[in-house]
């Protein structure tokens, strides 16, 4: 059987901490890259551990399958224990010119260090089984400043990187209440508002195919883009357990649905995927409710961070300031390397 290859994927820590001690570790024999073997649970316990993101995650990846979208999984191991993750999303173009993309990736071990980082993502692009002609991008998940040059040695930066809003969920609930600007707090906790709204959230399917079809006509109307729909159950059931795998948010006013908002799960974060309000709901601030009751659901249930999405303030001024005004951290990624 696959998993019986990789032995006892619970000595990830074991394997970390002899890295750490071991300063002459020799990387280049130790390691190699494996493509599309390893099994899910020892990717999602390496993926949750080291703090990957939803492109990375395992479901999402079942879902660009269930899309019709390559998608090839890399692990690279030292003997049976894991150091490093990386998923890319595939594309082929005229038949013959393949493009892979490793979103907000690779996930790292702490204990690789710059050198060892390059040599992966050489072994990563010599490696990918693609077709000759191959495009292989990377677009870390960490902002420029805190990239080491080392370990992008040899390679390009072609495009600019996106910024997204991140909430720490770590923090206690006083602290998470002080960092938010005045008038967005004021619009969640004055005095009435409780008797106003209520907010349901929990897994449930029949919310969610609610707020996916809000959400198709939103779109229909706004004349933009984003994620087919089907992308949404298709990454709640590449779960083990789908029920793990999101959290609708689902506020009414006077017994009637208002406005909803749907996070996606993976490993210890969440990300804020969809949301939808009407007039009344944008009048009565459901969004700001929603998401503070959202905070405080997902913080209980062990999440550690949230992340807003992406804000862009010349043509998403309103929804930029609108998670920017909750005293997240603003993120600027690197960008994506060739």
């Amino acid at each position: 059987m696959v998993a019986d290859t990789f032995g006892d994927i619970g000595e990830i820590d074991k394997s970390v901490d002899f890295l750490s001690r071991n300063k002459q570790f020799n990387y280049d024999h130790a390691m190699k890259v494996i493509w599309n073997a390893l099994p899910r649970k020892a990717w999602q316990e390496f993926h949750a551990q080291y703090g990957g993101s939803l492109q990375q995650s395992w479901a999402y990846g079942e879902a660009m399958k269930t899309l019709g979208v390559q998608a090839h999984r890399a692990a690279v191991m030292d003997g049976s224990k894991v150091l490093a993750l990386a998923q890319f999303i595939g594309r082929r173009y005229l038949h013959y010119v393949s493009l892979a993309s490793c979103t907000r990736g690779p996930v790292w071990s702490p204990a690789l260090d710059a050198a060892a980082q390059n040599r992966i993502y050489k072994e990563l692009k010599k490696t990918i089984p693609t077709r000759m002609f191959r495009v292989t991008l990377f677009s870390p998940d960490l902002p420029l400043e805190q990239l080491v040059p080392a370990s992008l040695r040899g390679m390009q930066r072609v495009m600019t990187g996106y910024s997204t809003v991140t909430l720490d969920l770590t923090c206690d609930e006083a602290a998470m209440r002080e960092r938010m600007d005045r008038k967005w707090r004021n619009r969640v906790f004055r005095p009435q508002r409780g008797a106003e709204l209520t907010v349901q959230l929990k897994a449930d399917m029949r919310d969610c195919r609610h707020l996916l079809e809000q959400e198709m006509a939103q779109r229909k109307a706004r004349n933009f883009h984003g994620l087919p729909t089907d992308f949404v159950p298709a990454f709640i059931d590449g779960h083990e357990q789908p029920a793990q795998g999101y959290l609708v948010a689902t506020t009414r006013h006077e017994g009637r649905v208002i406005a909803s908002m749907l996070f996606l799960m993976h490993g210890q974060a969440a990300t804020y995927h969809i949301g939808w309000s009407d007039q009344e709901g944008r009048k009565l601030s459901a969004h700001n409710v929603m998401l503070w009751q959202a905070m405080l659901h997902l913080k209980k249930k062990g999440i550690q961070h949230l992340d807003l999405g992406g804000i862009n303030t010349h043509d998403l001024s309103g929804i930029s300031r609108f998670k920017m005004a909750t005293g997240g951290q603003v993120l600027t990624l690197a960008g994506t390397y060739f």
